[in-house]
């Protein structure tokens, strides 16, 4: 296993670290006592996390050290990531009451990563090749979706999560539709993408 495939690997584990962080927290927070250090902790997890995507990356580059094994394992690290802290962050109030991702934000936006699971599927039972090169409006979706997580956990700004997750809710239906757009020329035989 390359190092670049390490770090990955460890991104993965500390998923369930953030997920027990944030939880603890949110239930610091429904009680009446919020711990801000495991508010601090949860957030310097989540962005270690997210931040060591962008390291084993340069490192798979930049030093050769592209595998098979980091090429399946990377997206699903980063999904991982991603849907938990989306789900759990929808779980639990940050703040004042509501101060969380809202219901229907974390539904888009697992819908949408069910939408592209089985569309790779239905392209795998039709033995089309599917490789996995992520379109720019999937990535300006993952940023937005970031950024939401971001403003539920930092607090920074007193306007309520729903307002990015708008933002974020847009560019994630607009990435589900061009990748199954995406998928349809490749299934009609048009597209080897």
């Amino acid at each position: 296993m390359t190092f670049a495939s390490k770090i990955t690997v460890t991104r993965i584990l500390m998923v369930p670290v953030f997920a027990v962080l944030a939880l603890a927290y949110g239930y610091s927070v429904r009680t009446g006592q919020p711990d801000e250090t495991l508010r601090w902790w949860a957030l310097g997890v989540f962005v270690t996390a997210a931040a060591s995507d962008g390291i084993d990356g340069w490192i798979a580059r930049r030093f050769n050290q592209r595998s098979k094994f980091g090429t399946f394992i990377d997206p699903i690290a980063d999904k991982a990531l991603l849907l938990t802290g989306v789900i759990t962050l929808s779980l639990v109030d940050w703040g004042v009451q509501g101060w969380r991702l809202p219901g229907w934000f974390t539904a888009i936006v697992v819908l949408r990563d069910c939408i592209i699971l089985g569309g790779i599927r239905i392209l795998w039972n039709h033995h089309r090749e599917v490789k996995f090169a992520p379109h720019w409006s999937g990535k300006v979706c993952t940023v937005t979706q970031m950024f939401a997580l971001g403003w539920v956990m930092l607090k920074v700004v007193p306007l309520p999560p729903a307002w990015p997750c708008i933002v974020a809710a847009a560019f994630t239906l607009w990435s589900t539709v061009t990748y199954v757009r995406q998928g349809l020329q490749i299934l009609r035989g048009s597209a080897t993408t």
